[in-house]
């Protein structure tokens, strides 16, 4: 067989930018995405986050830098081109897409995995959560430590980002044993896997793109909770009507603002909607949005330049 050789495309842009620009990507087609951020280098905050065996070297000063691989046959000038004109109309939506460099370096077929995995290592996310590539052998080594395996595969979300963080640390927080929740946006299904294994019962994770289905279905599969999460393609919570006690959507603030009124009406009274992917900026849009729906925001964290919102609905509506 005649071995395949790949295209590594780089894209320097900014934080704000990693979700839409890595859906871009793979919209192309590229198999998974790296994202290199310079603060994935800080610890997180003092309880959480040690990554282990990072490089400096490996990362930009400023910005962040998402990696996708493309096969070399598939990566032509045309396709780069385009590539740069889709992120280009990011700023359409107000995204600030930062320097939008874009570099292209050959890959040979034997380079290829190691060239992306060594960006993954264990990390610990919340109090109980770490995320373990499934390269790596890791074991709990504390009392109450869940590991999740991950294979980040072709979908966008590893748990190292801090938009995944902070609604696992959420989830943590608010789930009962259980509770029925809902996902939506899943990417690869790491949250869907964490609520589980924090005491759901069931989790039905929702995402539009087919590669996060499949990658949800397999990392479910991978920690054995295949049984208790259910993967489909579906836009935000159209069409949905399945109750649930919790539902958690780590995805950019202008999709969050959609679908506020779907939220609150298939919560229990007294359920939790857990909002990540905010940027700093768009903060308020989120909030002002969540209370006209009639949720209560009873959690408001940080990490770096993202902010989660928990919001209830009230037990009474006059509560």
């Amino acid at each position: 067989m005649e071995e395949m050789n790949w295209s590594e495309i780089s894209i320097h842009t900014t934080n704000e930018a990693i979700e839409p620009v890595s859906n871009l990507l793979q919209e192309f087609g590229a198999g998974g995405v790296v994202i290199e951020d310079p603060s994935d280098l800080e610890k997180y905050s003092a309880r959480f986050g040690e990554i282990y065996d990072l490089d400096p070297s490996n990362y930009p000063k400023d910005g962040v830098i998402v990696k996708a691989y493309l096969p070399e046959s598939s990566a032509t000038p045309e396709v780069i081109k385009e590539i740069e004109a889709s992120v280009t109309s990011l700023t359409d939506y107000g995204i600030d897409i930062g320097y939008n460099e874009i570099t292209v370096k050959a890959i040979r077929e034997e380079d290829w995995a190691n060239s992306w995995k060594k960006y993954y290592k264990p990390v610990k996310i919340s109090e109980k959560i770490t995320i373990a590539p499934t390269w790596e052998d890791y074991e709990a080594d504390t009392p109450g430590e869940l590991v999740i395996e991950m294979d980040p595969g072709m979908a966008f979300g590893t748990g190292t980002h801090p938009t995944t963080a902070l609604s696992m640390q959420a989830l943590e927080k608010y789930i009962k044993d259980g509770d029925a929740v809902l996902d939506v946006g899943a990417g690869s299904g790491i949250l869907s896997v964490g609520a589980v294994l924090l005491g759901a019962a069931y989790v039905h994770a929702f995402d539009l793109d087919e590669i996060a289905v499949k990658s949800t279905r397999n990392n479910a599969r991978l920690n054995g909770v295949e049984d208790r999460v259910k993967a489909e393609e579906n836009n935000l919570l159209e069409g949905v009507t399945q109750e649930a006690d919790v539902i958690v959507a780590n995805i950019l603030a202008e999709i969050i603002v959609k679908f506020p009124n779907d939220a609150f009406s298939l919560l229990k009274p007294g359920g939790y909607f857990i909002t990540s992917g905010i940027i700093e900026g768009k903060k308020d849009l989120v909030r002002n949005s969540l209370e006209e729906a009639g949720f209560e925001i009873v959690e408001t964290t940080n990490m770096k330049d993202w902010v989660s919102y928990t919001a209830r609905r009230p037990l009474q509506e006059d509560e």
